[in-house]
């Protein structure tokens, strides 16, 4: 544990905690406006507005300002604006693609794989995926903070097999700096946890929120800490998404990516391997590559699993081992994710 005298000079020079709320309550919400903003053809505003019915627009304003102006093909565009394909009907798409409800054992905790647990902590994003795999997920009734923690850390007591546990949602780090602090307390009560991972899009959406009292949280939490990011194009990271996965890193937490193989915005092997360049000149280090969840809404960012294999063998001839990401599936049942690579197309 590192005690708060000796934390490192740079967790001192963070926004309050404040400014990142304000920053997220500022967050854009209305096609027209996100548009306007970017200088877009009006003809999009109404097929946005059909499919924000179904799943709300929520961007941030830091977020846009990496965008390029005038361009509806823009990769970081093409993953927050509803669009009329949203509303076509798709075979094989599904409300819990990955079979999220079959492996509640409790209230907001999940239990899919050995040894790991999953708290789905919070419904709260910073940015609304339109690929988000749980964009149908029973929140309301799902989440761990409805009923307190003490439940899901009773459920993780009881079981001794469990070593490793995963703060997901939603965002956890949409919760503020308080209700961290409690749910981190009530896990060092649990002995066989060993480990706290982090499931995570703030680092890159809204790094306003990597401030001083998150990282003084984070270094205080005595259990081993990874913090998995997920960013999908080497566009996302800018200088400041860089100065926070370091003041992360600073802060003891072993930084890993994951990403969407996603149609329009990632699928080439140059824009992948310049993401994992960028990644890892910002110490976070590659880790899965998803074929997409195949949930309703999302069949227009689909890539065909022969494709996926074509350039994950492209990426691989480019990279170092390192640099490569597994490329992967979720199937809903299976005991791990299943790796792709090396399976007939």
């Amino acid at each position: 544990m590192i005690a708060a005298t000796s934390l490192p000079h740079q967790f001192n020079h963070g926004p309050l905690e404040s400014s990142w709320q304000q920053a997220l309550a500022d967050a854009i919400a209305d096609p027209a406006e996100l548009c306007a903003v970017l200088g877009l053809d009006p003809a999009l505003i109404e097929p946005a507005f059909a499919a924000a019915r179904e799943f709300p627009l929520r961007v941030p304003r830091s977020y846009v300002a990496r965008m390029r102006h005038g361009d509806p093909s823009d990769p970081l565009l093409l993953q927050v604006l509803p669009t009329a394909a949203e509303l076509a009907p798709a075979a094989d798409f599904t409300i819990d693609p990955v079979g999220d409800l079959d492996s509640s054992s409790a209230p907001g905790l999940l239990h899919k794989y050995a040894g790991r647990a999953l708290i789905v902590t919070t419904g709260a994003c910073a940015v609304h995926c339109r690929y988000c795999f749980r964009r149908h997920f029973p929140y309301a009734e799902q989440s761990a903070l409805r009923q307190g923690w003490q439940p899901v850390v009773a459920r993780l007591q009881a079981d001794p097999s469990i070593h490793e546990v995963i703060l997901s949602g939603g965002d956890p780090l949409s919760l503020s700096d308080r209700r961290l602090t409690q749910l981190t307390d009530e896990l060092q009560t649990v002995r066989h946890v060993r480990r706290l991972r982090i499931h995570t899009r703030y680092p890159i959406v809204l790094p306003e929120r990597v401030d001083a009292g998150l990282l003084k949280w984070l270094a205080r939490v005595p259990l081993q800490k990874v913090v998995v990011i997920h960013a999908n194009h080497a566009n996302e990271i800018d200088e400041q998404v860089r100065r926070a996965c370091a003041d992360l890193s600073a802060a003891g937490a072993t930084l890993l990516n994951q990403s969407v193989l996603l149609a329009g915005v990632n699928d080439s092997a140059a824009t992948l391997a310049a993401l994992s360049e960028s990644l890892f000149a910002a110490r976070v280090l590659p880790y899965y590559l998803h074929l997409l969840d195949k949930v309703q809404g999302s069949a227009h960012f689909d890539v065909d699993k022969r494709r996926a294999l074509q350039l994950h063998r492209e990426l691989t001839a480019r990279l170092p081992g390192y640099l490569v990401p597994r490329l992967v599936r979720e199937i809903a049942g299976e005991p791990a994710k299943t790796a792709m690579a090396g399976f007939d197309p």
